[in-house]
């Protein structure tokens, strides 16, 4: 707030333009035709190979679909990345569940899914690895009558505090519980801002966490720990493909 030499309150149109501006700079990741940008890796098979045309584009949506893999999911799990190292931004994705879970897919896969940040480099991602070593903002959708929120940070073979304490959990709830049912589109953000992480949904803050670290109990995120500095300060974002169909209608980046 700004105060003139008589102590009185004026507008502050400077800072209301910078707000301006901010909002005018969001990034589309997704052009709504194809996948450029955007690096695919699937549990079992190499990078870029698309198995069963899990990631596919169609009426202007990005869809992921397991009606090409037979009667078995064989953990068939993968990610699809968008192709720059980031530190510090803001993520808005526009998601729905729709369908049926892959024959074969764990219980637990039931309209779940996630939007992973910090993730590592999709070439360092081994051939048979399940899940790249993320920020995981966890995806879930109800099944009509019981309450399944979404929100939780799920630290794949990585660590956060929460309230100031390090966390050991694999996944840590959202502090405001949400649940949506059916196949409504829900808008998810994810505010990534010098080790503080904020988890949103249709604009409502949901959760915070901060200083991720790098577990080295895990074999896959002990290779990312230099000297000792198993500090997390930046990586790739990517898309869980985790036996659900789910469209993505919008991806949209504002960088800090």
């Amino acid at each position: 707030m700004l105060f003139n030499s008589c102590g009185e309150k004026k507008e502050n149109k400077q800072s209301d333009s910078v707000v301006s501006k901010k909002e005018a700079n969001w990034q589309p990741l997704f052009n709504g035709e194809n996948l450029d940008g955007w690096t695919m890796k699937i549990n079992g098979y190499p990078q870029d190979e698309n198995f069963g045309n899990t990631f596919r584009v169609e009426d202007g949506i990005l869809k992921i679909r397991y009606n090409q893999y037979g009667p078995e999911f064989k953990d068939r799990f993968g990610a699809l990345f968008f192709n720059e190292e980031l530190q510090n931004y803001r993520l808005k994705v526009e998601y729905r569940f729709v369908g049926e879970t892959a024959p074969g897919a764990p219980e637990w896969g039931y309209r779940d899914s996630g939007v992973q940040v910090h993730t590592q480099p999709p070439n360092t991602v081994k051939l048979n690895q399940s899940f790249p070593i993320c920020l995981e903002y966890n995806l879930h959708g109800g099944n009509g009558k019981d309450e399944r929120p979404l929100g939780a940070i799920c630290g794949i073979g990585m660590q956060v505090e929460i309230d100031g304490k390090r966390s050991t959990e694999f996944c840590n709830p959202a502090k405001k519980s949400k649940t949506f049912h059916g196949d409504q589109w829900v808008t998810i953000e994810i505010d990534v801002n010098d080790g503080h992480y904020k988890h949103y949904v249709n604009g409502e803050e949901i959760l915070s966490y901060s200083n991720p670290i790098y577990d080295s109990e895990n074999e896959f995120a002990n290779a990312f720990i230099k000297n000792g500095d198993s500090s997390v300060t930046k990586g790739y974002i990517s898309l869980q493909s985790n036996s659900h169909p789910i469209d993505f209608r919008k991806i949209e980046l504002l960088r800090y």
